[in-house]
């Protein structure tokens, strides 16, 4: 059975940091793309970062450039967006998932190519 659980988040207050993980199982984990994704209140979902599993290539939006760092452990088979400096506005449900076919950049901007998907994980981050 394949599946993706996140598991870090919580409540912060502003600056803090958190660490959310992404455990995989199911599949072969080394020829995946791991994105992070999140959902604020209102608003639509948005790519945040993704890591190549393969070759470690790591892609971040703009937001969060120089704040967050994603990574993967192979032997693990998990996945962990570091996330620094947090703010209100980062206050979203994050999800993890995993695509076998995403093409680079794209998985940022792109959540269809995106084969499996974990339930989220609550960050709130207080003013």
């Amino acid at each position: 059975e394949v599946q993706l659980v996140e598991s870090g988040g919580g409540l912060v207050q502003a600056g803090g940091s958190l660490r959310l993980s992404c455990a995989a199982s199911g599949f072969t984990f080394d020829n995946y793309t791991i994105g992070w994704f999140r959902r604020a209140p209102g608003l639509e979902l948005e790519g945040v970062s993704c890591v190549s599993v393969s070759d470690g290539t790591e892609y971040y939006v703009d937001f969060v450039k120089g704040r967050f760092t994603v990574s993967s452990d192979n032997t693990k088979k998990t996945g962990f967006l570091q996330m620094n400096n947090l703010n209100p506005k980062d206050t979203a449900v994050y999800y993890c998932a995993a695509s076998s076919s995403v093409y680079r950049s794209s998985c940022l901007f792109d959540a269809g190519p995106y084969e499996h998907w974990g339930r989220g994980t609550q960050v709130t981050v207080s003013s």
